[in-house]
């Protein structure tokens, strides 16, 4: 039986590489052609959309919104910003109100700059951060601009030192650079004690399956695959209406278009990728707009010819 190309969304356990899910996925499905939309730490669990055959090449158009619930101790700094580190400093932490320790999570709210953890994926004179990292090496990593949508704190244990937070953030964004600069701003030292994604890229985690439960057998994951174009809604769609008009697009040719056809959407963005569909709503791929020609240009096109 064929793979459905579309999207899966995993609820991915501690301990587990998000590599490691896409290679499990691969050999449940039998198929090659599966990636992940975002990496997971290891030790951080909860939503991984994994996307299956054609889908892989849709994840850049995926919106890039991350939802987390975490929890922030203070009192230790590790190597690793989070708690499974080796703890390189520790120092009490204050006595505060939830009302105060609110007021200081405001310096973490909107776009901010935060230096990625040193074990991290991100790319230093073409090497990941984590592999400079276990050879100690000593190299310095620059402030990279993150977006903090919404920043909510939960809970505040004063006795444990533990506090638990809900944050929407950009793609990029460390949760455990803010544990860890957090700890700093309050005289004290921080660290990332838990961590749960419960949405990514327009996924979240009510649509999710676990693979030992695929793996038992217990739940189909052909009946969890949701198809590329219902992970699209948020962009904008036009509609091919006829042979003539499909065959230009397979052909990877410029599609005449209506202006006035994107102007009755207030909201649209002429910068922005817009899916093109027939008109029993297949998806044929992605084109951006050109609006001084009056055509859409074929960027990603599905059965081309």
């Amino acid at each position: 039986m064929e793979t459905k190309d579309g999207f899966l969304v995993i609820n991915k356990e501690k301990g587990c590489t998000s590599h490691d899910c896409v290679k499990q996925i691969r050999k449940l499905l039998n198929t090659k052609k599966v990636g992940h939309t975002g990496t997971l730490d290891p030790e951080v669990i909860g939503t991984l959309p994994i996307a299956i055959g054609s889908a892989t090449r849709f994840i850049q158009y995926l919106p890039q919104g991350k939802t987390y619930i975490g929890q922030i101790k203070l009192g230790i700094r590790t190597n690793t910003d989070d708690i499974y580190g080796e703890i390189i400093n520790q120092k009490n932490w204050p006595k505060i109100s939830d009302e105060k320790l609110d007021q200081y999570l405001n310096r973490f709210r909107g776009i901010i700059k935060q230096i990625p953890p040193k074990v991290s994926s991100v790319h230093v004179n073409g090497e990941r951060a984590y592999k400079k990292s276990f050879k100690n090496e000593n190299f310095k990593l620059a402030p990279r601009e993150v977006k903090i949508d919404e920043l909510t704190l939960m809970k505040w244990d004063q006795i444990k030192g533990i506090i638990e937070i809900k944050i929407k953030c950009s793609a990029g964004t460390y949760i455990r650079a803010i544990a860890r600069d957090l700890g700093e701003i309050l005289n004290s030292e921080g660290c990332l004690f838990k961590l749960k994604r419960i949405s990514a890229c327009g996924f979240d985690e009510q649509n999710s399956i676990k693979i030992s439960d695929i793996e038992k057998g217990q739940k189909n994951s052909k009946n969890f695959i949701i198809p590329t174009i219902s992970a699209l809604n948020h962009i904008s769609s036009f509609v091919l209406k006829n042979e003539e008009q499909i065959n230009f697009w397979q052909t990877g040719r410029a599609i005449k278009v209506d202006i006035n056809y994107f102007n009755e959407g207030e909201s649209f963005d002429y910068k922005k990728p817009i899916k093109v569909i027939d008109k029993k709503r297949k998806l044929l791929g992605i084109g951006f707009l050109n609006k001084d020609q009056f055509c859409i240009n074929p960027k990603l096109v599905l059965n081309a010819k």
